[in-house]
C-alpha cells in the first residue's frame, strides 16, 4: 500500500496478504464446514465466480466438487457467496486494518486528498466483488478499482523504476 501525493510516495505499508491467501481460506473452510477437499484452482474459481466481499443484491450459488474427507470418494456440494465472505472474512479483514493502519499513519495535511481522491485498490484481490464497497464503509472515504487492476501494480512499479530518485530509496545490498 502507498500513499502518493503531489507524484511522490509519502508513506508505504507492506500487507503479505493476496489472492493466495483468499483461495486457502476457502479451501480450509470446506474443509471444516463439509469435510470436502478442493485443491487451489478450484478455490479460485469459486472466488471468481461467486466470492464476495461485501454483500450481494442477489446472492450466488455453485456446485463444487472436491473429494469427501472421511469416505475418500467424490462429492458435491452446493455453496453460496454468503458462505464465501465467511471463509474470506479474516483475510479481509486483514486488508481493512492495513488499510485503516495506513491511513491513520498518513500526514493531516492529506486529508483533504483522500476525501476528494480516495483509495484507489490495485492487483488481483482489486477484483474481488465488492471490496471497494466494504472498504469505503469501513473507511468512510470513495473507493474505486483501478482501471486494469491486474497490471496497474507491474505499470506503476516500472515507472517507479524508470526515475533515480525513487532507486534512491532501496539501498544497495
Amino acid at each position: 500500500m502507498a500513499v502518493i501525493s503531489l507524484g511522490g510516495i509519502v508513506l508505504t505499508k507492506s500487507l503479505r496478504v493476496a489472492g493466495n491467501e483468499m483461495d486457502e481460506a476457502i479451501i480450509d473452510y470446506l474443509k471444516k464446514k463439509y469435510n470436502l477437499l478442493i485443491g487451489e484452482r478450484t478455490a479460485e474459481e469459486i472466488k471468481i465466480e461467486i466470492g464476495s466481499a461485501y454483500p450481494l443484491e442477489e446472492e450466488l450459488t455453485v456446485e463444487v466438487n472436491g473429494r469427501d474427507l472421511v469416505e475418500g470418494l467424490p462429492r458435491m456440494v452446493r455453496i453460496n457467496s454468503e458462505e464465501i465472505r465467511e471463509a474470506l472474512h479474516e483475510t479481509l479483514s486483514a486488508i481493512v486494518n492495513a488499510v485503516r493502519d495506513i491511513l491513520e499513519e498518513t500526514p493531516p495535511e492529506l486529508s483533504s486528498d483522500l476525501i476528494e481522491r480516495g483509495v484507489v485498490l490495485a492487483g488481483g484481490g482489486a477484483q474481488l466483488r465488492g471490496l471497494d464497497k466494504l472498504i469505503s464503509q469501513e473507511t468512510k472515504l470513495p473507493v474505486r478499482v483501478a482501471e486494469d487492476p491486474l497490471t496497474s501494480v507491474v505499470r506503476g512499479t516500472g515507472k517507479m523504476l524508470e526515475e533515480d530518485r525513487y532507486l534512491r530509496l532501496f539501498p544497495k545490498e
